[in-house]
């Protein structure tokens, strides 16, 4: 990638050596807009699963690629280009390494999970589900794991098939056994719920695939912030996920291919840098993954989601999680607590979402009353609109944990909803 005219030394910026212990105070600094007011009240910001914040490190990361060498990649031979160029490989090295994928040649960027799971509908799923077979989804997928199969499913006359779920929003693993069968081409759920929280027995689900042929995409956009990702462990043959809610910035995500299916599937999008050569006759296609990211890509966005993988490789993943279990269980139940309130999604294997209705109270209600004490929640169908049929609501609100988030959150949210209800009685 880079000629021997330069020697490129372009890295991420420094972060501190490994954390020993999680000190939440002290990652809670590293994000700079946490500190400040909103209608006059301190910020708490519960919208995780929406969008998360980014720490300073990622912003700097911004700053100085805009700053310092801003330009194309790939294909420019001067300085500029060639430390853009090595800057953004060294991302797609860090996401590779993140959820511990065989090559780097396996991370696609793409703008987030959803036009990964398009990408994969409208390649894989093209060129191998026909008329009269069958995809099967979950009841609890976000409207981006449902759509892209419809469209599919119309066009080929294929048939998608859905996964049950119990009141406790967890899957029937025994009726998506049933569901299995000998047309079936494909299986494409999400890891956790970004309603629910749910953490899904993926391994289960792919192993039952796997044992008829049948390949596996796994929307990771809620479970990369907050669980420990290995494709190669899941044996997942698709893995989909987006910076944004891993502290990077917007618009860029990554699918993760196993290279035997990346390799055989054909272009999403034609253009530049997809391309070895084009006449117009014949054009002749690049080799993975260069072949399924036509164009200029978001090369800012690309190289900030790198700088976010390395700040986050300096935590020991065990803390966090037990960090996040510990202030989910402490807004599970101080949310309960409050008068009217049901919880939608109780299952026992659940992460960083705690949705909730207020009887006699709109959600939209609820978030407008928060907002106005400084408290950032998400309410309505969150692109989910038929599980919220399945638990005969129109919305929730949902409250969204990052791994900065406290336990004082928590307390400010029900100080909050203790005000929902004053206004409303």
């Amino acid at each position: 990638m880079t000629s021997a005219t330069h020697v490129v030394t372009e890295n991420f910026p420094p972060v501190a050596g490994r954390r020993s212990t999680f000190d939440v105070e002290k990652v809670r600094r590293d994000f700079p807009i946490l500190h400040q007011k909103v209608n006059g009240k301190p910020l708490v910001y519960l919208d995780n699963a929406a969008t998360s914040q980014k720490p300073e490190s990622v912003l700097r990361t911004l700053d100085k690629y805009y700053r310092e060498y801003n330009s194309n990649i790939h294909r420019g031979v001067h300085y500029l280009s060639e430390r853009a160029t090595q800057a953004y490989e060294q991302a797609r090295q860090a996401a590779q390494h993140f959820i511990n994928a065989g090559d780097p040649s396996e991370v696609i960027f793409v703008r987030g999970t959803t036009e990964a799971i398009n990408l994969v509908a409208q390649t894989w799923g093209r060129r191998h589900v026909g008329a009269g077979d069958e995809i099967i989804i979950s009841t609890m997928e976000h409207h981006s794991g449902i759509v892209p199969w419809q469209i599919l499913c119309q066009e080929k006359g294929a048939k998608l098939r859905v996964i049950p779920i119990n009141d406790q929003g967890e899957l029937l693993l025994e009726e998506y056994e049933k569901l299995l069968g000998p047309r079936t081409k494909f299986v494409s759920v999400v890891h956790v719920s970004n309603v629910l929280g749910t953490i899904n027995p993926v391994r289960e689900i792919i192993e039952l695939a796997h044992r008829r042929g049948v390949p596996v995409l796994l929307d990771g956009a809620q479970a990369a912030p907050h669980v420990k990702v290995d494709v190669r462990a899941l044996d997942c043959d698709f893995y989909a996920f987006s910076s944004h809610k891993l502290y990077g910035p917007t618009g860029v995500g990554v699918l993760y291919g196993k290279a035997k299916l990346l390799e055989a599937m054909p272009p999403y999008q034609g253009g530049g840098d997809m391309i070895s050569s084009v006449t117009f006759e014949k054009t002749v296609y690049n080799k993975v993954p260069h072949k399924f990211e036509a164009g200029t890509p978001n090369i800012a966005g690309v190289i900030g989601l790198g700088a976010a993988i390395q700040y986050l490789n300096q935590f020991d993943w065990e803390q966090v999680e037990a960090h996040e279990r510990e202030v989910l269980a402490y807004a599970s139940e101080r949310i309960s607590s409050v008068p009217g309130v049901r919880l939608i999604g109780t299952a026992r294997e659940k992460t960083a979402v705690v949705s909730f209705v207020i009887e006699g109270i709109h959600p939209h209600d609820v978030g407008t009353i928060l907002d106005q004490e400084g408290i950032a929640i998400r309410t309505g169908h969150h692109c989910a609109q038929p599980l919220m049929q399945r638990f005969g609501i129109p919305a929730t609100a949902r409250a969204s944990l990052g791994f900065y988030s406290t336990r004082a959150d928590v307390d400010a949210l029900v100080a909050g909803l203790h005000k929902v209800l004053e206004v409303f009685q």
